[in-house]
């Protein structure tokens, strides 16, 4: 994989994540101003803003080496 597609992955990812997480902030707030005694327990599915597809997709040589066993 080519430097340039590997800039371009990560800069996608994190603009999913930092939407989603975004997102995530704005209806739980919602969630506790509607129910502040269910707002513990409530749950959220990121969706289409959910980056968990681009994991694993820039693998590297430089980066298999650092793992630890």
């Amino acid at each position: 994989m080519e430097q340039k597609d590997k800039r371009q992955l990560r800069r996608l990812k994190r603009d999913i994540k930092r939407t989603g997480n975004k997102r995530r902030r704005q209806i739980l707030k919602r969630e506790l101003a509607d129910s502040p005694e269910d707002a513990p327990h409530a749950e959220f599915d990121f969706g289409r803003c959910s980056s968990a597809t681009l994991n694993g997709l820039d693998e590297d040589a430089t980066r298999k080496g650092h793992r630890k066993s």
